[in-house]
């Protein structure tokens, strides 16, 4: 029995990553109409310069920073600098951080080399947390609670606060807000940032828990796109059950049927196509 909870727990960490980075994509996605295929690099880039910045500093809380802020600074030259000519333009969209997902790639490999870079946990995130008879890994439950303290902000900024009413009121009709005299493009200039933001803090998180490597980018761009179709199209509460379950389902199938592993990924993916194509909870 304490296998099983250890394992369920184990997979409630792993969505916890996973809704940190997905929460991003969705917004991008959902509120701005922008196909960021770049989100993946974003996280390499948080990953990349957190491991960097702990090496050289011994900082767990400024090797956090650096990774979450500098993926936003990338997300916001992206935003303002290629992609605010292609509004409702996915194909361009998509060529476009295509390409800017290649030059980060190819970037981060001439730095960092080929060799996969994992942060060490700090010192006061080592060792076991106990639970009566189980036992479990701190850094993991130190994941979740981050997971837990994002979602909680992100619901309260975008339901509770002014910014988060103007957000709301651009996505439900974009014209009528430039009407009343919003400015949209700085509005979507600190969106698209934030989303880096969130990406980069993925990436931060992630440097002890998942690593950086050639490739990352493409595992979690692919990983965002499975919670945003089980969740629904720009529905933040659809991509935490959606992670949370992809988390939880991906530890247990890969326990006890490993050569099943892509299908316990794709197949709830395919099957929520076929029944609800709008995702958990998308709207049509």
């Amino acid at each position: 029995m304490e296998v099983w909870v250890v394992r369920a727990l184990s997979g409630i960490s792993y969505g916890a990553l996973l809704f940190i980075l997905s929460s991003g994509f969705t917004l991008a996605l959902g509120m701005m109409k922008i196909v960021n295929i770049a989100h993946g690099a974003l996280y390499s880039v948080g990953a990349y310069l957190a491991w960097t910045m702990w090496q050289r500093t011994g900082s767990f809380i400024l090797a956090m920073m650096v990774g979450a802020l500098s993926a936003a600074i990338c997300a916001i030259i992206i935003q303002r600098g290629l992609l605010r000519r292609f509004l409702l333009q996915p194909l361009p969209q998509i060529l476009i951080t295509m390409g800017v997902l290649l030059i980060i790639v190819d970037t981060a490999l001439a730095i960092w080399g080929g060799h996969p870079r994992v942060m060490t946990q700090p010192k006061f995130l080592t060792g076991a947390t106990r639970f009566g008879p189980i036992f479990f890994p701190t850094y993991r439950l130190f994941v979740i609670v981050v997971a837990a303290a994002v979602a909680l902000f992100l619901w309260l900024f975008l339901e509770k606060t002014r910014v988060g009413a103007l957000i709301r009121a651009c996505v439900d009709d974009e014209e009528m807000a430039r009407g009343m005299g919003v400015n949209v493009a700085r509005l979507f200039i600190f969106i698209f940032g934030f989303t880096g933001l969130l990406a980069g803090l993925g990436g931060a998180i992630g440097a002890p828990f998942l690593g950086a490597y050639q490739g990352a980018e493409f595992d979690v761009l692919l990983l965002s796109l499975i919670v945003v179709i089980l969740g629904g199209l720009g529905s933040l509460r659809g991509a935490l059950i959606a992670s949370l379950f992809i988390g939880v389902l991906d530890s247990i199938g890969k326990s006890l049927f490993p050569q099943l592993a892509h299908f316990t990924l794709f197949g709830p993916m395919i099957i929520m196509m076929a029944v609800r194509p709008t995702g958990l909870m998308g709207k049509a």
